[in-house]
């Protein structure tokens, strides 16, 4: 797939998005537009998935432990043929299975329950684990946010990638700058994360997190490096693609209003009928 067909296909993830909070009347969608770049790639470019066959042993694993942010990973999923388009409608919907963290017992696709934060990295350790001592292929991507990192529980998972060389592990940290009421900066601010990273022995690069072309090659298997778990830093924006949005902390779990909802449909669209978009 081309560069310029993961751009449309992102764009109109955040379309939907959009409207999708606006309909269930909640979402984390700052977050959801900061990772929807990473999750199309990974969705559509880097990771061996069938839909037709979701547990397929040889499949490459997916986890997004900043959970929170599922109505992105839905609308990825649905866009890839796990679940129906028209299914995101019932998002956050009482008997709904597209609930506010995402559940691998209801929905095609998802790997594991996340949510508390800081679960999710060491699950996909312990995924990595079980793949190399079956000499299996297959790869594993955890995605978290730059605020999670704050947990313990990583660290910890951190330092045992490392001890186990686990080179068939790759951690995404979506480093948006930004967490639930304040600037990660603000909070306990863990940046640089790449020194820390090359530290504990991790393969790290930093990228831009919206440049397709820098996601996709950061995390082809020719980026890989022997014996060292990778970890790619990748800079984002919370918001990214709608400009009252955008870098902006009282967007992390905030609905927007019909008028916002048409302001910010507006600005995608005409993103999406850009030239930047389509080269």
């Amino acid at each position: 797939m081309s560069l310029s067909e993961l751009k449309i296909i992102a764009n109109r993830i955040r379309r939907r998005d959009l409207r999708a909070v606006f309909e269930a009347g909640a979402g984390h969608i700052g977050g959801e537009m900061s990772v929807t770049d990473i999750l199309t790639a990974l969705y559509f470019a880097v990771l061996n998935v069938d839909p037709d066959a979701p547990l397929d042993p040889n499949r490459d694993r997916l986890i997004l432990s900043k959970g929170h942010t599922a109505l992105a990973l839905y609308i990825t999923l649905s866009e890839r043929g796990f679940i129906p388009k028209d299914e995101i409608s019932t998002y956050f919907r009482p008997h709904s299975r597209l609930n506010g963290h995402p559940d691998r017992t209801k929905v095609p696709g998802v790997e594991t329950n996340t949510g508390p934060l800081g679960h999710g990295l060491p699950v996909g350790v312990g995924m990595a684990k079980a793949a190399k001592l079956s000499n299996a292929a297959w790869r594993t991507f955890v995605i978290t946010g730059d605020g999670e990192m704050q947990e313990g529980s990583n660290w910890e998972a951190i330092m045992a990638a490392a001890q186990f060389k686990l080179d068939n592990l790759t951690l995404i940290i979506d480093h948006n700058r930004l967490q639930q009421g304040a600037w990660l900066a603000e909070t306990n601010n863990i940046a640089p994360l790449a020194p820390k990273l090359e530290a504990f022995g991790w393969a790290v690069e930093e990228i831009d997190g919206h440049d397709m072309a820098a996601i996709c090659n950061a995390m082809s298997p020719q980026s890989m490096v022997v014996g060292k778990p990778k970890c790619v830093v990748a800079h984002t924006k919370k918001g990214q693609g709608i400009s009252f949005m955008t870098d902006n902390v009282a967007w992390h779990h905030k609905v927007p209003n019909a008028e916002q909802v048409e302001l910010g449909m507006a600005e995608l669209e005409a993103a999406a009928k850009s030239k930047e978009l389509v080269q």
